[in-house]
């Protein structure tokens, strides 16, 4: 067992692995859905207010709480008040049910990497491959086995020797990817019959904002969907933040890691909109940006790619190259929260405890490839639709759980123990929080009723 926590070796360190963890597939395939969805620009507009504020209240707290109890997410919020220690039940209970379906995930991810790679990229332009393959039995299972190994195998090797050393690495792999993706599709061009459609024209449908026939209640539809998507997309609510807080040091810079962490995550999501919608704008048209979801990494942008022709093999390998980066930085962090809280309330060695965690993720995740052929069945959820294991796992932990404990941790910072004692962690070293009152007003007023409409809307499905 570990004595003596661990801890990231600076900042860089901690920024590039809770980046990572907050860069994750949210980000490449709902965040350019949303925004071509919620008039562009406007969207963004909506998205960056709310990550200066609602998202670096949450952020801010958790990395806080994190590094002030030196705890993992079960027992830290305990050690902040006793008698809020259910929260830390929910703060892993959350990335316990997201590891195993987003390792089955990660599986197709490695799938089309390998189809990509290999040059055999006729294959999944052709129709009903996608869904071939997911609802076949040996082979998702194998690839989300392969996946669950390696990032079992990096929560092996520690924090610094596994989380720290991979990210410092795969990190400036992805951004440099997504850059080069987005750069080249704004050169891209397409004539369709008389009409040509460029890039540059999709980056204007992405920019400029669309406020024709806008609302108020179509533009509360905006703010709620770019709340929720900056929600999931920061990685709060998981215990992943508290988790990485409690391993960073005491010495660095909280609130600068903290902007830096929202930076990057903020720009690749941009930049994946870049990358995704002028393409899919370029080759289908306005109806083509209406994909989200598996079907746009995995049915819309294959034929994107290939209407590229030859550069669009080599565009569509390092396309699911920084996929893969992704969902695997993203997680690794998912079973880090559960790890170590694993080690600290069973008093398991990290080696002991991811070994039992990976075996867990396996037995699920076998379930949920399982759920698309032999154990098939339709759910229905909240707003109309229907699931089965995955989505059920999904909707549980994501609608459900994470705003709950969202909303939990805002009234334990805001009124249990009170904002100063996150103010005063955030400060020990004299840096200055030049917006702690914006930060308490978040904090206690405006996040925990915004969190609670979209529990609402999420639970209710309206």
């Amino acid at each position: 067992m570990e004595n003596k926590r661990s801890t990231f070796s600076g900042s860089i360190g901690f920024v590039l692995s809770a980046a990572g963890s907050a860069v994750g597939l949210g980000n490449l395939w709902r965040f350019p859905y949303l925004a071509a969805q919620n008039g562009g620009g406007l969207f963004l507009v909506v998205y960056l207010v709310l990550a200066a504020t609602f998202g670096f209240t949450l952020l801010v707290s958790e990395v806080s709480i994190g590094r002030k109890t030196r705890k993992s997410p079960i027992d830290a919020y305990t050690a902040m008040h006793p008698k809020w220690g259910w929260l830390g039940f929910f703060a892993v209970t959350v990335p316990f049910i997201i590891l195993p379906y987003y390792c089955a995930i990660g599986g197709w991810v490695m799938k089309y990497c390998t189809i990509y790679l290999t040059g055999q990229t006729e294959a999944p332009v052709s129709d009903g491959f996608f869904t071939g393959y997911i609802t076949g039995i040996t082979e998702p299972i194998i690839f989300m086995a392969i996946y669950v190994f390696l990032t079992s195998f990096v929560i092996y090797r520690g924090i610094n020797k596994g989380i720290e050393k991979l990210s410092k690495i795969l990190m400036p792999v992805l951004l440099i990817i997504v850059i080069g993706i987005a750069v080249f599709s704004t050169t891209l061009s397409y004539k369709d019959g008389d009409t040509l459609r460029t890039g540059l024209d999709g980056l204007k449908i992405y920019l400029i904002p669309d406020v024709s026939g806008l609302t108020f209640r179509s533009f509360m539809n905006v703010l709620l969907d770019a709340m929720g998507q900056l929600f999931f997309s920061i990685s709060v609510a998981m215990g992943i933040m508290i988790s990485y807080g409690s391993y960073f040091g005491d010495k660095d810079d909280l609130l600068k890691s903290v902007s830096q962490i929202e930076f990057f995550d903020t720009a690749v999501a941009f930049l994946a909109g870049v990358m995704t919608i002028l393409p899919l704008y370029v080759f289908m048209g306005r109806e083509g940006m209406n994909a989200s979801g598996p079907s746009l990494l995995f049915i819309s942008m294959p034929k994107v790619f290939a209407s590229m022709g030859t550069v669009g093999r080599v565009l569509g390998a390092l396309f699911f190259v920084m996929v893969f980066t992704a969902a695997l930085t993203s997680s690794i962090s998912i079973m880090e929260a559960v790890v170590s809280s694993f080690m600290e309330k069973f008093h398991m060695s990290r080696k002991k405890a991811t070994i039992l965690e990976g075996v867990i993720a396996f037995i699920i995740g076998t379930f949920v490839c399982l759920g698309y052929n032999v154990l098939y069945f339709e759910m229905p959820l909240p707003g109309g639709g229907k699931g089965q294991i995955l989505d059920v796992l999904d909707f549980a932990s994501n609608n459900f759980l994470m705003p709950v404990a969202a909303i939990g941790t805002c009234l334990l910072v805001g009124w249990a123990v009170k904002p100063k004692v996150i103010i005063d962690e955030a400060t020990k070293n004299g840096e200055n929080f030049w917006n702690k009152g914006l930060f308490v007003l978040m904090v206690k007023f405006i996040a925990p009723i915004l969190l609670t409409i979209l529990l609402i809307q999420s639970v209710c499905g309206i």
